[in-house]
């Protein structure tokens, strides 16, 4: 598939022009394998090394309007893998926006920092997410981009009031994505897609 017939799939499904315009932006082949680049804009995940993937296209898009990022706000994603969200998120942000990654494994963050050394606005750090990023907090939006079956307490305490995270929820094969917003230090459910597998989140 084509670069433009997948924006173009992704504007037919709905999704803003803010969201397309960002996957316009970000070049998802700098992403993947060499090897796998004439696949760059299939509709599918990808393998990017030590067991991990590249998202599909659609799930990451569904993410990101969950998410509903706004300009200049201070973003956290949690399993950043490849760098290739946190690249999506740092168009939605803008320059006065800040992106933090965390990814847990070595490589990948060591892969993630060579694909976004052009970025000025992300910084990625090698560390176990269930800890999240205190140093950092609080934080306007949280994305976790791997599979739990419950969001830990110590993220739940990083994310600003109004603040929302979005997460894959569920068993080892199978989760729905979910949308919080916290409200008084309590996360109330906005909204909840079924029917989605994630890598699962490493502890």
């Amino acid at each position: 598939m084509q670069k433009t017939r997948l924006i173009n799939s992704l504007k037919q499904r709905g999704f803003s022009r803010k969201i397309t315009n960002a996957f316009s932006k970000v070049p998802r082949e700098k992403f993947i394998f060499e090897k796998l680049r004439e696949r760059a804009y299939e509709d599918v995940a990808l393998p990017i090394g030590q067991g991990q993937t590249i998202s599909q296209p659609f799930t990451i898009a569904t993410m990101l309007s969950l998410l509903d990022v706004k300009k200049r706000q201070k973003v956290l994603e949690i399993g950043s893998g490849c760098g290739y969200v946190l690249a999506l998120l740092s168009e939605l942000v803008g320059k006065e926006g800040k992106i933090f990654g965390i990814e847990v494994i070595k490589e990948l963050a060591n892969k993630s920092r060579s694909n976004l050394r052009n970025y000025k606005n992300i910084r990625i750090y090698n560390k176990n997410g269930v800890e999240g990023l205190e140093e950092h907090a609080p934080f306007d939006r949280i994305l976790i981009s791997a599979a739990l079956e419950r969001i830990p307490e110590r993220i739940i305490k990083q994310l600003k009031e109004k603040g929302i995270l979005v997460a894959p929820v569920g068993s080892k094969h199978l989760q729905s994505l979910i949308a919080l917003q916290k409200s008084k230090n309590r996360l109330i459910l906005k909204e909840e897609i079924p029917g989605f597998v994630f890598v699962p989140f490493i502890e």
